[in-house]
């Protein structure tokens, strides 16, 4: 994932109002955005005042968004705003949509306004409303606002997730394993809801290719190699080591082979057999890289993976975890934790690559270490019986017993509600988590994503997220 959303600037105008003023607040939010670097179209060559005006200016403001193939649209009501035209240009682009305005100063000492900024906005949202078309909304605040910030942050966040759900192709490398029922998934409903594509490998191919890399002299391979001895206590042999960068290059190769943007691997038992190696460390590098990597087959959990990955904007990589055991001592306590995947710069200390303790130790493979805590977002897309929904909510990193694998220990407010959520489902004992509290994100970004729904597992976070803007 390359984390760029390029958004189409559309501010707006009335004629009966001050152009003057519309142009000033125009360049205000220009300067904003650069401040925040944000890569954005503006519409400086499409009239003289770079305004979206009138019924005229919708053609040419629509040809240009689509010839710089924009992600998302930006439609600041500069003044009260056309909001006819606005709705043309949101319902021709299909691209999520936020909609501001700045305050209106008190009216002039003849009693005259220059923008009526807010009534404006009253009216477009009811017209994109008729049309059908969802947007997002920033409350009515001044440029300099910290609401202004944090709302173009989580649009352009949500824009993110809706970019890479809607282009989601998951390599998927072999079958499921066979006795996890809970790994089903339904290719062609996923395909017809949502436009999401798989691409199967077999584990022969897969195989061939690891072999075909450990013997050569890959210059990624020799990198991967040298990368692991640097950054990790390596307790396996050198042999295993190189088998380890070889996987994790085949996975990469294949995976840019067929523009995927996450990966399911079944991570046992045909890869044991095959290899002789587990591939939890290189599904952690390949994640660690903006590639994330579901265990077991899990395709939902890929999915769950593009979505997470996408809205933490790349400041930190997910992690796929069980929901494993209670904490001995604490109630709303739960152990997450996996044989080895999580990315290693998430580590408390150096990162071991060693064997995980449900193995033999001929298959070597496996990350061995506790993670950094602190606020983590958990997450799970899932579905049955064709409701897809996803489970979501924040945990905080506690203390508790060393155990083997990647892991961690957190709290969440109830965990009794979340115990029944995911035995009841349609929710399973998998979920990726990320740093940060990205529910706001989440939210926004399913107004863009049809036939996906919002399940919190805890009601005050749920108050907070649906108002986060306000």
């Amino acid at each position: 994932m390359d984390h760029k959303v390029k958004l189409g600037f559309a501010p707006t105008r009335r004629r009966i109002f001050s152009a003057e003023d519309a142009v000033k607040y125009k360049y205000m939010v220009m300067k904003k955005m650069d401040e925040m670097h944000i890569d954005y179209v503006h519409l400086e060559d499409v009239n003289e005042e770079g305004l979206l005006r009138c019924a005229e200016d919708v053609d040419a403001v629509v040809a240009k968004f689509r010839a710089e193939k924009v992600d998302a649209l930006f439609i600041p009501h500069c003044n009260f705003g056309s909001e006819h035209s606005c709705a043309k240009v949101a319902k021709a682009l299909g691209v999520p949509v936020l909609l501001w305005g700045p305050r209106d100063e008190a009216p002039l000492e003849d009693g005259s306004r220059l923008r009526d900024s807010q009534c404006g906005l009253f009216a477009t949202g009811k017209v994109l409303r008729r049309m059908n078309v969802p947007f997002t909304y920033v409350p009515n605040c001044r440029v300099e606002d910290d609401a202004f910030e944090r709302g173009l942050s989580t649009f352009i966040a949500a824009a993110n997730v809706v970019k890479e759900f809607r282009r989601a192709r998951i390599l998927q490398i072999d079958t499921r394993p066979g006795d996890f029922w809970t790994m089903m998934c339904n290719e062609g409903e996923l395909l017809e809801k949502f436009g999401i594509q798989l691409v199967p490998v077999s584990m022969v191919e897969f195989a061939e290719r690891v072999k075909k890399l450990e013997a050569s002299d890959d210059p990624e391979v020799a990198a991967t190699v040298a990368h692991i001895n640097a950054n990790m206590n390596v307790c396996v042999s050198a042999e295993a080591v190189r088998r380890v960068a070889s996987l994790k290059t085949a996975m990469k190769f294949f995976a840019q082979e067929a523009g995927c943007n996450a990966v399911a691997i079944q991570c046992w038992d045909a890869l044991q057999e095959a290899l002789h190696v587990m591939p939890c460390c290189a599904n952690a590098l390949l994640t660690e890289e903006g590639i994330p990597v579901a265990c077991e087959t899990d395709i939902h959990g890929a999915i769950t993976s593009i979505i997470t990955q996408a809205a933490g904007m790349g400041k930190t990589p997910s992690f796929f975890v069980d929901w494993s055991v209670r904490h001995p001592e604490d109630e709303n306590g739960e152990l997450l934790q996996h044989c080895g995947p999580w990315p290693i710069s998430l580590a408390k200390e150096k990162a071991t690559l060693g064997v995980p303790f449900a193995f033999p130790s001929q298959c070597p493979g496996s990350v061995i270490g506790e993670i950094k805590g602190g606020e983590i977002s958990l997450l799970r897309f899932d579905g049955d019986h064709g409701d897809y929904g996803i489970l979501l909510g924040t945990a905080e990193g506690i203390e508790g017993p060393k155990t083997k694998g990647t892991y961690l220990w957190v709290k969440v407010p109830n965990w009794p509600k979340v115990e029944s959520m995911i035995v009841k489902g349609p929710y399973v004992h998998h979920a990726v988590g990320i740093h940060g509290n990205i529910l706001p994100v989440i939210y926004e970004a399913l107004t863009y994503l049809p036939g996906v729904h919002a399940d919190f597992y805890d009601e005050a976070q749920k108050s907070k997220t649906e108002n986060h803007l306000f």
